[in-house]
């Protein structure tokens, strides 16, 4: 398939405020990305040509955002209503191998509907994880470092070397991932042994066991993305979309040296190289 075939579905609510600049990540590179609402594939309250089917998309994005203002937990609502209107369709997308990221707000749908970190199943009953309120008790708006801790298995960061640092923004709340406590050390070993953690926070060294301010939510081991057994289903907490060009870093200004490319591109890049690949 070529790279300006490829239908890439930015799924958006009331409350998702980062689907343009994923859109326009996806667009730069040629593909054909579409704003779809919910409503659109759940099939109601629409006019005459609007409704639409995942199985017409190769890639599902989840952006950004405050989904349905983030009320009862981050991304529980907009998780709720998927899985009791298209859950089958979502886990059949999944199972014919074509690729679901969500960043942010993203991540924390994916992980509320259950395809994230999904150890033994495509989608779980109820979530395995949670992504909870940030140790520091407050939204942390800030430049991130992250390690690419990924031996192979994720598809989206397949363009990125092993033990590399990419600055990527985060901005968010609720950002440390936690597993249930009676079985965490069991699930934590897990995500390491199956290659399933995909970022660390780290500091300028790569110590991905440095603390606050590097870790700005106090997830253990630093964990900032991850990725489930297939490696097509991706979530991360941090905002590649917002570092597409290297004129959007927070130092740029002040540099003003090296390459065009922003530390968030490769992630899409490595995704589309993907899909080009398998269908």
């Amino acid at each position: 398939m070529k790279v300006e075939e490829i239908r890439v579905c930015i799924l958006r609510m009331e409350g998702t405020n980062c689907e343009q600049e994923t859109f326009d990540a996806f667009r730069r590179l040629g593909a054909d990305p579409e704003f779809v609402h919910l409503k659109q594939l759940e099939g109601r309250d629409l006019s005459p040509g609007e409704e639409r089917s995942l199985e017409d998309y190769q890639i599902l994005m989840f952006p950004g955002g405050f989904s349905a203002g983030d009320y009862i937990r981050a991304g529980a609502i907009f998780a709720a209503r998927l899985k009791a209107s298209i859950s089958d369709d979502i886990v059949k997308f999944i199972e014919d191998g074509k690729a679901i990221g969500g960043f942010c707000n993203g991540f924390q749908i994916m992980v509320e509907l259950g395809i994230l970190p999904a150890f033994d199943t495509t989608m779980t009953e109820h979530p395995e994880a949670v992504l909870h309120s940030n140790d520091s008790g407050r939204f942390e708006c800030r430049p991130t470092l992250l390690k690419h801790v990924n031996r192979g298995r994720c598809v989206w960061t397949s363009k990125l070397e092993p033990d590399e640092l990419r600055l990527i923004p985060c901005a968010h709340a609720e950002g440390k991932f936690m597993l249930p406590q009676k079985r965490e050390d069991e699930l934590y070993h897990r995500l390491f042994d199956e290659d399933r953690i995909v970022f660390r926070y780290s500091d300028p060294s790569g110590d991905t066991d440095a603390s606050y301010p590097f870790n700005p939510n106090g997830s253990r081991f630093n964990i900032a993305g991850i990725t489930d057994e297939t490696g097509t289903v991706f979530g991360m907490m941090p905002h590649p979309e917002r570092v597409f060009f290297r004129q959007t870093h927070p130092d740029w200004y002040r540099r003003r040296i090296g390459p065009e490319e922003g530390d968030g591109r490769k992630i899409f890049e490595s995704v589309l190289e993907y899909v080009s690949s398998k269908f």
